[in-house]
C-alpha cells in the first residue's frame, strides 16, 4: 500500500482569489458583458427546460455566452 506523502512546505499555504482580481478591467469580454443584455437568451428557451426532470441544467445564459466568445 503506497505512502501519503507530506506536503512541501510551499504547497501549505492557501491564498483566496476571485476570477475578479485576476481578469483586468479593461478586458474585451467586460466591455461586451456590460453593453450586451444577455437576459434574453433566457427568456428564449425558457420553454425548452423541464422543471421536474433529471439533473438541474446549466445556466442557458452561461452556455450562450461561450458560444459568443467562441
Amino acid at each position: 500500500m503506497g505512502h501519503i506523502k507530506k506536503p512541501a512546505p510551499e504547497q501549505t499555504t492557501l491564498e483566496m482569489v476571485t476570477l475578479d482580481s485576476l481578469v483586468p478591467k479593461d478586458h474585451l469580454l467586460r466591455k461586451i458583458n456590460a453593453m450586451i443584455d444577455f437576459s434574453f437568451v433566457h427568456d428564449c428557451v425558457a420553454s425548452l427546460y423541464c422543471a421536474d426532470s433529471g439533473h438541474p441544467p446549466l445556466d442557458p445564459t452561461l452556455m450562450f455566452k461561450a458560444l459568443f466568445i467562441g
